[in-house]
């Protein structure tokens, strides 16, 4: 049994949700879910061409998509990784995003960067800022943080930085975002 037709590696997977939906969705097709993550499922079953079209149909059915495609699949490893580490992992790495990316992506950061602008259309650095503003409006509207825990926390070197960032990416400091009464936060998988 090849390995790979044990693998499904899917779009716009953002939040533990989506793990929860996917996992779902796996189980109504009568599959057996052996791990599944942030853009990746792994079965137990081998997929036949059948189960690939079954899933891709199910899968689009939340606004998820199977990837099929390599350079996509590349992709989707650079999205999720970014996500991963904005999102979801406590006092994000130290390493630069470039050694992130390579560690986690298995190729060298100049093709990924490359590979990412030609599809995207934005850099990967841009992406990253995007990500990290969207968890700045996050831990603003949650109230819990300082702007200077917050800056702590996503590795900016100052509060003006982080400020900085934020007024670039929304037209606002991060300030004047606290004030409004109507917070705008984008889905992390339209970012």
């Amino acid at each position: 049994m090849a390995e790979q037709n044990h693998i499904i590696l899917i779009k716009n997977m953002v939040c533990n949700r989506c793990v929860l939906v996917v996992t779902e969705i796996l189980k109504g097709l009568h599959l057996t879910p052996l791990n599944v993550e942030l853009g990746k499922a792994v079965v137990q079953e081998e997929l036949k061409p059948d189960d690939w079209k079954n899933i891709k149909e199910a899968l689009e059915k939340y606004g998820f998509e199977w990837i099929d495609d390599k350079r996509m699949r590349i992709i989707e490893q650079i999205r999720t990784a970014i996500i991963e580490l904005v999102h979801y992992e406590d006092n994000a790495s130290k390493l630069k995003l470039s050694e992130y990316l390579k560690e986690k992506c298995h190729y060298d950061y100049s093709f990924l960067s490359k590979l990412f602008s030609e599809v995207n259309g934005v850099s990967i650095e841009k992406y990253y800022i995007a990500q990290k503003v969207e968890r700045i409006k996050e831990l603003l509207i949650y109230d819990e943080l300082s702007i200077s825990e917050i800056a702590d926390l996503l590795q900016y070197s100052s509060v003006a930085h982080l400020s900085t960032q934020f007024r670039n990416v929304t037209g606002m400091t991060p300030s004047q975002f606290k004030q409004l009464k109507e917070h705008k936060r984008e889905p992390l998988d339209e970012i």
